[in-house]
């Protein structure tokens, strides 16, 4: 299933990816754009899928010995002073306060001259800095380490091309960051976190993801390595969904963050960071949404069965509606994917056909609807979002009451599994392992405009080998891929025993590389 080009139900036109992604977003009733430029306003809906989200995934991470914490929106630019390179990878995304207070100037509104800060402060982008700042008071001896901490945060990032969940210049994450004793402990902890997000993605999510080390060009500033999750999105491009680092004694000798090892020397410690967001709702949607709109797997779905009465104001209006009623609270009983179903009843004075459209889009795993005949039969009549139509025919299914009930937890398990079955089939496919020329990728993805990039042709990725350059080496290939709208994703890691040539020198190959068009 390709979407870079389709015919949209949801608005009965011809459309590109981008508008089928934005069209799903607005009739899902997710997000809508807000008045501050590049930043969003999270619906209902939508924040019940980052609810779900951010509960499943927080249980993972406690899981890790990891403790929840809060540190401040403001950081004093001095604290990324500290350390260039990481200040760098950030300055033209940082948001600046200097001012403290406004005052009525010529009738208008400005900052008051008098209220300058003596110091400017940084809108959050990133929290290494400041959690640094903490560490060095709060690790003193050998005893206190491993040290971790998470945080759930917003944070501000000053984007220039914003699209809702995907790049906004305010967004919600989560950060983790640790502190330990040995480059070996920081290390095993950094790829603990890489298997969390891997995990986390494809079980939860339903969304396969590959997960490896990055280049040295697309490292998270300041870091020695980074590794992330890439997932393939339905036009092909990559969605870098989750990042680690190893930071290396970099940050620590710039926060001075030391210990007093159990021999008496004091030594720097080894540190690590890792986070994802919101954008991760916006690979779900690229990942399973369809021509009628939004598809969420049932683990994460804040409605996994909704119940539709069909009530036309007649008599037996009362009898469908108890029906209807017993059905959800012998469903709130029942356990799916390790929690009790959340299941609802729709009974708002909307007509039923326009109620199930609107689950439909939204993507609630089962909708059921039931009529006068459903109440008397003692049945269940249902639509699974994932097997929506049969052909351009809605599928609708029908059981008892008490064999649907009982079958419920095993019906939402097969629906998240048949979505993440659908996208690793789509991953697999899409992925060539032939070329082995550069010239031969630059032919395969062929050269786009910035115009065109959006709404270029289908070519999901190449995986090659390559000769892992770095330096003036790496920045000319990074300008070769450039000229074709592509990037070095990640180095997998399921590497095989051994290697052809670079497909980039002809050098001996090191390691395979994923190449693709990304977000």
């Amino acid at each position: 299933m390709q979407r870079a080009l389709s015919v949209s139900r949801m608005t009965g036109n011809k459309s590109t990816f981008p508008d089928w992604y934005q069209a799903i977003v607005r009739e899902a009733d997710m997000a809508e754009v807000s008045p501050v430029r590049g930043s969003m306003i999270i619906k209902p809906w939508g924040y019940g899928v980052w609810e779900r989200i951010q509960q499943t995934m927080d249980r993972r991470i406690k899981e890790m010995g990891v403790e929840n914490c809060y540190f401040p929106l403001f950081i004093p630019l001095g604290f990324f002073a500290k350390e260039a390179e990481h200040v760098d990878g950030f300055a033209k995304e940082m948001a600046v306060v200097t001012h403290h207070r406004l005052k009525s100037i010529d009738g208008k509104l400005q900052p008051d001259p008098d209220a300058k800060l003596e110091e400017p402060l940084i809108v959050r982008p990133t929290s290494e800095t400041i959690i640094g700042d903490a560490f060095s008071r709060w690790i003193k001896s050998y005893r206190d380490l491993p040290l971790k901490i998470n945080q759930w945060a917003n944070v501000v990032r000053w984007e220039m091309r914003t699209r809702l969940f995907l790049r906004t210049s305010e967004f919600l994450w989560q950060e983790g960051h640790t502190a330990h004793s040995t480059r070996e402990d920081a290390l095993a902890s950094t790829l603990q976190a890489l298997e969390m997000y891997r995990e986390f993605s494809e079980n939860v999510l339903a969304m396969p993801v590959i997960a490896g080390e990055k280049p040295e060009n697309e490292r998270f500033p300041g870091a020695d390595n980074t590794f992330s999750i890439e997932a393939m999105m339905q036009d092909g491009k990559a969605l870098q969904a989750g990042t680690s680092h190893y930071l290396g004694v970099s940050f620590a000798r710039a926060q001075n963050i030391r210990f007093q090892s159990d021999s008496g020397e004091m030594e720097f410690c080894h540190t690590s960071s890792w986070g994802t967001s919101t954008r991760m709702i916006g690979g779900v949607i690229m990942t399973h949404g369809d021509d009628d709109g939004l598809r969420l797997p049932p683990a994460i779905a804040p409605r996994q069965i909704v119940v539709v009465p069909m009530l036309r104001g007649k008599e037996e209006d009362a009898q469908v509606l108890a029906y209807a009623q017993a059905l959800v609270k012998d469903l709130h009983g029942q356990v799916a994917l390790g929690e009790p179903i959340r299941a609802l009843l729709d009974s708002r004075d909307q007509k039923s056909a326009d109620k199930r459209w609107n689950w439909v889009r939204r993507g609630a795993p089962i909708i059921i609807e039931l009529g006068p005949r459903d109440a008397g039969n003692g049945q269940v009549s249902f639509m699974r979002r994932d097997q929506l139509r049969d052909g351009d025919k809605v599928r609708s299914q029908a059981l008892g009451r008490d064999e649907f009930v009982a079958h419920a937890p095993a019906l939402l398990a097969e629906i998240q599994q048949a979505l993440y079955d659908e996208a690793k089939a789509r991953l697999v496919a899409n992925i060539r392992t032939d070329l082995t020329s550069f010239d031969q990728v630059a032919e395969y993805f062929g050269a786009v405009s910035d115009d065109e990039e959006e709404t270029a042709a289908f070519k999901g990725w190449v995986r090659a080998p390559w000769s892992r350059p770095t330096g003036a080496a790496l920045d000319e290939i990074e300008q070769k891929l450039k000229a074709y709208k592509l990037t070095l994703r990640n180095a997998p890691a399921d590497q095989p025993s051994s290697f052809g040539a670079c497909i980039f020198s002809g050098a001996p190959g090191v390691e395979e590389i994923l190449i693709g068009r990304a977000y």
